[in-house]
């Protein structure tokens, strides 16, 4: 497994800004995070976040609308969660993935458990390990390992199949 997979990190929540960020500081850290392991729709573009993407989420209510034009630590998490869905999800369902979270726990523990999922998946499917069902999760834990699963397999197929060609 290369390094760059095996030191994939996503911020938990007390590692995320405590002050609220303008969008363009948010652009920023969610590019810093992410770069490595996202690809745009649009390939024409650069960037694989941006503004108007943002701008976007807001208009169509997968997040709430900035405070001030300002972002703050529920939208950075929410925003880290899209954009690692996208990959494989439509919006209508990543916005019924996270409400589902949100109902069933906590916020910061939805996310927290999120981030720690993902990056155990992406470490499975690289070492080319198979994901055991563990019978003391709850059904939506069970969702979510699945969730991030579908992630991680693409990313391993980008990443190992797709760069060749």
């Amino acid at each position: 497994m290369n390094n760059e997979i095996k030191d994939f990190h996503l911020p938990r929540w007390n590692e995320l800004p405590t002050i609220d960020l303008y969008i363009d500081q948010l652009v920023s850290l969610l590019e810093q995070y992410l770069a490595g392991y996202i690809k745009n729709d649009n390939e024409k573009e650069d960037k694989i976040i941006t503004k108007t993407m943002i701008n976007n989420y807001v208009k169509h209510s997968v997040i709430k609308p900035p405070i001030n034009k300002k972002y703050n630590k529920e939208h950075i998490a929410s925003l880290f969660v899209i954009f690692v869905l996208k990959q494989v999800y439509s919006m209508n369902d990543i916005k019924k993935l996270i409400s589902l979270a949100i109902e069933t726990s906590p916020i910061e523990l939805a996310y927290n458990r999120f981030c720690s999922e993902l990056e155990k998946a992406i470490r499975i499917v690289f070492a080319e390990k198979n994901y055991v069902k563990n019978s003391k999760l709850s059904g939506e834990q069970y969702i979510l390992r699945n969730v991030v699963q579908s992630f991680a397999n693409k990313l391993y197929v980008q990443k190992v199949y797709l760069k060749k060609y």
